[in-house]
Formats: structure tokens, sequence, C-alpha cells
């Protein structure tokens, strides 16, 4: 190292002027101090967690927590002959699973990367239960569809693309964002393999008619000999309604569910990336997507898309199980509910919002500005919000037919203490009268252009 910097020991020395490792892979490395510095940095730069209102994804374990995922990071999942135990582990959280979700019986199920990967086994999994009926019956087996709302997320959309699935969607419209068997019932047919119910969803938080769909599902498998079931994309409320809401009836107690899934990393109160997948009983898996590797000195059974992965959030998951067990996810829910509750009543008393939605729902507050008349908008405000205080609170249009309706959306997780609420309703009250005196104020420079000069 020379007085000039050149192979300066310190982060500063060098990358303080020159810029961070970027399109070329670096000549030299730096020091361990220095690398974690760097990139420490560069991570201060990004959103604060503690008021990031927008992610549905855990921002926040306890310390003991953190711990078990730091020790475990090197265990990759797929190892069951080295990491018996792991293997274990995810079998515990799935019987867990199934019995949160009223399952009847023996369940099998899968840890999944997130809900995507687990909605594509799922769906998969219903597509091969649809083929197998229809092979046996000695009919076609082209042209599967598969029923879902556009209150879904993307990823049934991918689903089909990339599986070969013909998509028939139930749009939205204004005042009503979920659907019911009115209208699912006029798009099915012989080679519908199922019906995607959502239980709350990404854009209100609420969930679709799964009670009433269930009915007329089984109305017609009497009727015309329809076995069309239920795929419960449950990726934000598995983890809610069996405590905030435990006599609403969604989940295996509803004849034709047959698969659900769900999101660890979300109310589950796991960091990214961990999802499961449970089947009502053994034989809603078909064996055929079952594969057995002789891997490592032991066959495995794999159901998944991804091979090697980290345990860690699945042990993350367990010690949550465990750590809290029903009574204590009920009380966490609940705390989020009401301070959920508490923002909403509190965002209404401005004035200035009107909320979007009714019914059990996420802890969460969906609301639009109340004056559609205004020289600004949601999206305006959510700017406004982030640029004065930093909040993230997303502005977003809904799914069409509704897409002229713009919505936000604070969701109300353990980081959205009581006090946070009141201070997100206060920045928020601040953020609508800087728009209002800049809509004043382009308003009247607007004026004297109309004038013209000498005005």
């Amino acid at each position: 190292m020379d007085a000039m910097g050149e192979h300066p020991a310190r982060y500063g020395g060098r990358f303080f002027v020159d810029g961070v490792p970027d399109a070329r892979f670096p000549e030299e490395g730096m020091s361990a101090s220095d690398a974690y510095e760097l990139i420490d940095q560069e991570m201060a730069l990004d959103g604060d967690p503690a008021r990031n209102l927008a992610t549905f994804v855990t921002t926040w374990m306890e310390p003991e927590a953190r711990r078990l995922v730091a020790d475990n990071l090197h265990r990759n999942f797929i190892d069951h002959a080295e990491y018996p135990r792991t293997a274990e582990i995810e079998r515990r959280c799935i019987r867990m699973l199934g019995d949160l979700f009223h399952a009847p019986g023996e369940v099998r199920g899968a840890r999944c990367q997130g809900s995507s990967e687990a909605v594509m086994l799922g769906g998969l999994a219903a597509k091969w239960r649809w083929r197998k009926r229809r092979e046996a019956a000695g009919e076609d087996t082209e042209r599967p569809n598969l029923i879902y709302g556009r209150d879904v997320h993307v990823v049934w959309d991918k689903l089909c693309r990339y599986f070969d699935i013909e998509p028939r969607t139930v749009p939205m419209r204004e005042g009503r964002y979920t659907f019911g068997p009115d209208d699912v019932e006029p798009l099915i047919d012989e080679r519908t393999i199922g019906v995607v119910c959502v239980l709350g969803t990404t854009f209100t938080g609420q969930a679709d008619d799964i009670v009433g769909i269930d009915a007329m599902l089984r109305r017609l498998r009497d009727e015309r000999g329809l076995d069309v079931p239920i795929h419960v994309d449950a990726a934000s409320g598995g983890f809610v309604w069996p405590f905030l809401h435990p006599d609403e009836r969604w989940d295996f107690r509803l004849e034709t569910v047959r698969s659900i899934n769900v999101s660890g990393h979300k109310f589950g109160l796991v960091y990214p990336g961990v999802g499961w997948l449970v089947f009502r009983a053994p034989e809603d898996l078909p064996e055929e997507l079952v594969f057995y590797e002789n891997y490592l000195g032991r066959t495995d059974a794999t159901f998944t898309l991804n091979f090697s992965t980290g345990s860690s959030m699945v042990l993350a998951q367990y010690y949550n199980f465990c750590r809290f067990g029903r009574q204590g996810y009920r009380e966490i829910i609940e705390a989020m509910d009401r301070n959920a509750r508490f923002l909403a009543e509190s965002i209404g008393r401005t004035g200035r919002f009107e909320e979007v939605g009714e019914g059990p729902r996420l802890p969460l507050v969906c609301f639009r500005l109340a004056d559609r008349d205004l020289a600004y908008d949601e999206f305006d405000l959510a700017s406004q919000l982030a640029a004065e205080r930093g909040w993230m609170v997303p502005a977003y249009t809904l799914p069409p037919d509704a897409e002229h309706v713009t919505v936000m959306r604070a969701l109300v997780k353990e980081n959205v203490a009581h006090a946070t609420a009141e201070l997100l309703v206060s920045d928020l009250e601040a953020a609508v009268k800087t728009l209002d005196r800049k809509g004043a104020l382009d308003e009247r420079e607007r004026d004297r252009r109309r004038r013209g000069p000498g005005y």
C-alpha cells in the first residue's frame, strides 16, 4: 500500500472516491471489515423496514430466531441423508398446518421457496388429477382450464402460461373486489381442473366467497357429475383467519377444498423465503409428480421445483410454532388487527379519505382520497409521504374491470405499533396539506399565464 492509497486498508480510502465494484469483476479483494462496510453503507440507502407498510413479508423476528437462522445457514435443505432432523421438522410443520387447517386425516405437502412455488405445485397437482380422471374415462386431455378472479397474484397467470392451462378469469368491478359462485358457475365445464379462491387478497385484504363456491361445486358434482376442486391461495390469510376469524369456514372443513398454500414469510412471521403447500389427503398429491432420488446414499421423495435451498427458514417456522402456539399467534394477529382498525378509524376521522372494502380481512387499511376532484391523486400522495417522512405506503390501481379505482394500502404488521399508526396519520395529513398548497400555487401560476404578461 502506498501513500496515494492505491491499495488502502480502509474502505473509505478507496471506494469513497472511486465508486464501488459494479460491472467489472474486481481485480483485487479487500479486507472482511472493508467488504462489510461497503455493503452495509449501501444498504443504509435502502428504505427503512420500520416504515415499510407496503410489504407483506416479515421484517422482524426475535433475537433467538435470528440466531437460529444464522446458526443454520450452511444446511442444504435437500440433503436429507446428512440432515435427517431438518427433514423431520419439515414433516412436523406440514402436519401442524394440516391440523390448523382442519384436515380430516393424514396430510401430504411440501416446504416451498414461497407461495409462488407452492402455487405452481398446487396447480400441477390439480392438472394431473384432472388428466388422470379423463384418461380413466377414455376422454382426451386437451385444453384444461383454471378459473380464478382478477384478485389473484400474478403467479397464477404465470402458472397457466408456463404449463399450458387456459385461464378463465372473473373481472372485478367498483365496489366488489372479490368473487363468488354466480361469477364462477358459467365458466365451469368438463375441462375445468379447479377453481382458485383467495383468502386475503393483495389488493384489499378481503376473501372470496369460498363457502358459496364450495356449495355450488358440490351441487354441480351431484347434478352434472363434474368433480371440480378448490385450491385456496391463503398466502396471506392462512396465518390470519384461523386466529382472527376462527369461525369462518374456508379450509378443509369444506368438502371441495383439496389443497392450500400459505406463506410462512408473511403472517407466519418468518423472514423470506418459506412457503407451504398442504393437501387435504395423501391421494390429492398425484404419485406421478413425486420423484424418488438416490442422492448421497439415501433415497428421498421430492416434490419441488427447486433443489438446493437453505434450511434456516424451515427451522425458523418451527421455532415460531413452538414459541407461540395457537395462543401466541392469536394474540399477535389480534394486536395487529387492533392497530389496523385504529389506523383505519384515525384515517377516516381526518375527513380526507374513505376506506375501500368491507368484511373480514387481513390486518391492513385500504383507502383512497374522498375528494376525486383534487389536483393530485393517491400516487402523488404516496410520493409525498415517501419524500417528506420516508413512509412506504403504496398507491396502485385495482384489477380489471376496476382499474379506474386508485387506492393506497397500509399493511399493519409487527412494525406498526399504536404510536407508529398515530405518526402515520399525522404525516398523511401533513402530506395532504403540502399537496393542497402546491395545487393552489400551481392554479395561481396557470391563472397568471392565462392572463398574460403584466399580471
